[in-house]
């Protein structure tokens, strides 16, 4: 059995999208883990192997107003996303490739977010929470630029985190030089701390002249991904409550490695993330009986268009 997908990118994070109208997979945590793999995930047209950052599972009401999507992300592991930004952006990108709409409200776990597609997508994120319980941390504080005592002797040992949940938690960091982070080996003791009951992403950023350099390892992948929208919240969120952001521009820029963003954190409404979405291909994919089940074939479905480097991780 094999289902139709369409593979999307949104800065830099690339998602498999299939239409949960008539959905044949009953294993969504296995179709996953077998799709997104990078190794021997889904190809393109050329043959090459990328995988993804996760399955979109997406349910549309054409006749509602604004039209409207239910979003249901599969990580890699098979764990599902309470939200994901620049998933969210591709999700209006979809809807907007179906409907003659502009506008949309977006059904996620952590709410429902109203998002609007121009030559860009921008999508309302909701209000960034620093309180323990909305993170969640293991604290009666807000954690903000702390030094966790239960990283010393790890990678992470002296690093000041900043906790804030921007639909998913997030430990962000500020470092001189993001590029010089050792994100494999220094984001895992922060993920996996105490003091995120539930685990958390780790996001590092580092100034630039318009905003902030990002790179962000994710709970749920398990790696580096090349962009993460609940992060550049997170950073510019984070930015915001320690006195990092510089003057009174509206929209800031954060740049992770596919590509740049903008974000908004108002004083007195949720905040706002904005960046590219775009149809990468299509095809079928088997429907894994188990996760040894691969052999994923991709049709191109935008003639010449490829996957390039800003969709790999």
């Amino acid at each position: 059995m094999t289902v139709a997908f369409e593979k999307y990118d949104g800065a830099g994070n690339d998602f498999v999208v299939v239409d949960a109208d008539g959905d044949p997979v009953e294993d969504r945590a296995a179709f996953a883990r077998v799709h997104c793999d990078r190794e021997v995930g889904v190809e393109n047209e050329a043959g090459a192997r990328h995988g993804a950052d996760g399955v979109l599972f997406l349910s549309l009401d054409a006749d509602a107003a604004p039209p409207r999507v239910t979003m249901t992300l599969v990580q890699p592991d098979g764990s599902i996303a309470e939200m994901c930004g620049n998933g969210a952006r591709c999700v209006a990108a979809w809807a907007a490739d179906r409907t003659d709409a502009t506008t949309f409200d977006i059904d996620t776990p952590a709410g429902t977010r109203r998002a609007v597609v121009d030559d860009e997508v921008a999508v309302e994120m909701g209000v960034p929470r620093f309180d323990p319980a909305d993170v969640p941390l293991a604290a009666d504080e807000p954690l903000v630029d702390a030094v966790l005592d239960e990283l010393d002797g790890t990678p992470a040992a002296g690093l000041a985190v900043t906790a804030v949940n921007t639909g998913v938690p997030h430990a962000v960091v500020f470092v001189d030089d993001v590029d010089a982070v050792d994100i494999d080996a220094v984001a895992p003791p922060i993920r996996h701390a105490d003091a995120f009951p539930e685990g958390a992403n780790v996001t590092f950023a580092s100034a630039a002249d318009e905003g902030f350099r990002q790179r962000t390892y994710e709970r749920g992948v398990e790696g580096e991904t090349r962009a993460c929208g609940t992060g550049a919240v997170a950073v510019a969120a984070a930015a915001k409550r320690l006195g990092r952001l510089h003057g009174g521009a509206d929209w800031i820029t954060v740049t992770p490695p596919g590509g740049d963003l903008a974000v908004a954190v108002p004083e007195d409404g949720p905040a706002r993330l904005r960046g590219p979405a775009r149809k990468r291909f299509e095809g079928e994919l088997p429907v894994p009986e188990d996760d040894r089940i691969a052999g994923v074939t991709g049709e191109a479905a935008l003639g010449a268009d490829r996957l390039d480097e800003g969709s790999e991780r």
